[in-house]
């Protein structure tokens, strides 16, 4: 149906494969009920599903209990694809339809997934195509942004630049990888790497007295008031802040040099973020797969209009600006400037446009930090 935790935890993105944009959403909730909470938590949950049954692109959803532990709780729920997913689970309508549950779960774990394969009564997968296997490094990228008060974007950037870096270790299954900083104006982005639990990670570095300082000090700063003491604020927080990946594209071949990593902002004329974020997936694939390309990975973030790709370089971003700003191909070029919000008609196709565009869009990298620990 819906996640309940203010972190999500999603399957490992493509690694040199296109994700399909029609491919239908499998989302795993498991749920550790609070003791004496069972009648609570299901007057709760039979007013939301009257309520999710009429969000455009809910497909349908299930409540399981184990069998083997009576506190262990199950939700899955079927969605025509990741996008209508997302823009619910951000949305202030969910939180509101959430909050009932929160005082009846101790914790929760949600897991995304693509539905590849389907075997129905008649043996067959039906009249959609099965969505591609991919290939996943194991990590699971995500990022958080917010924006900060105009004016402040100094003290901001000297304040997340100048910390130090807490425990990579979560436990035995999870680490936390690379965490890298960047502004765009008074929009901040934080971009993390994480092998295994993403939600663990997340929550583990909140927990770390070195992000906590951090944290307190940029609050005064922040656009939106928040309290991360506050269990709801910081549930609120990190819904509104989540930028999920939504497509990753990686190069088959070993880099040929240093790698370098840049960020941009595109910024997208209103409901447009999820139409550019697939123009920028499909012109990342085509240059992850071109020979020798100085493209080895991108990360394209989205979440309703805010759009950002995070690109890993082995040249200097100005060397191919075609590259650098996803406009090689020039009917994809068309389309991104169709949906950009940008001043003037600039043609991206053109190496005068890809330079206005990148002057445009390239973020200010604040800092990046790779983890040393094995």
């Amino acid at each position: 149906m819906t996640t309940l935790s203010e972190q999500p935890e999603v399957a490992p993105p493509a690694a040199g494969a296109q994700r399909s944009e029609s491919a239908r959403l499998r989302v795993v909730l498991m749920l550790d009920m609070k003791k004496g909470a069972q009648e609570r938590f299901l007057e709760a949950y039979e007013a939301l599903r009257s309520q999710v049954h009429s969000v455009p692109g809910h497909v349908s959803d299930q409540l399981c209990q184990s069998i083997e532990d009576p506190s262990q709780w199950l939700i899955t729920s079927e969605w025509e694809s990741a996008e209508p997913f997302l823009r619910w689970v951000d949305s202030p309508e969910h939180r509101e339809m959430v909050r009932p549950m929160h005082d009846c779960i101790n914790d929760t774990r949600s897991l995304r997934y693509s539905i590849l394969r389907e075997t129905s009564a008649a043996g067959h997968f039906g009249d959609r195509p099965p969505a591609p296997e991919r290939a996943g490094d194991g990590r699971v990228r995500h990022a958080i942004t917010f924006t900060v008060r105009p004016g402040s974007e100094e003290k901001v950037a000297a304040i997340l630049a100048d910390y130090a870096s807490p425990s990579a270790r979560v436990d035995a299954t999870t680490r936390l990888c690379r965490t890298t900083l960047f502004m765009h104006g008074n929009r901040v982005v934080r971009a993390v790497e994480v092998t295994g639990n993403l939600a663990a990670a997340l929550r583990h570095v909140a927990q770390q007295p070195e992000v906590r300082a951090v944290e307190e000090a940029v609050n005064p700063y922040l656009e939106e008031e928040r309290d991360l003491t506050d269990p709801e604020s910081a549930r609120a927080f990190f819904s509104r802040a989540s930028l999920p990946a939504v497509h990753e594209a990686v190069g088959e071949h070993e880099p040929a040099g240093p790698v370098r990593r840049y960020g941009l902002y595109y910024p997208v004329r209103g409901g447009s973020g999820a139409a550019a974020a697939r123009v920028l997936a499909r012109a990342d694939e085509l240059a992850v797969a071109r020979p020798g390309s100085p493209l080895v990975r991108s990360t394209v973030f989205q979440r309703d209009d805010v759009v950002v790709r995070v690109i890993d370089l082995t040249a200097p971003p100005e060397q191919d600006l075609a590259l650098t700003t996803a406009t090689g191909d020039r009917d994809l070029a068309a389309e991104l400037g169709r949906v950009m919000e940008l001043p003037g008609r600039a043609d991206l196709s053109g190496e005068q446009g890809r330079k206005e565009l990148f002057a445009h869009c390239a973020m200010r990298h604040v800092t990046d930090r790779h983890s040393q620990e094995p």
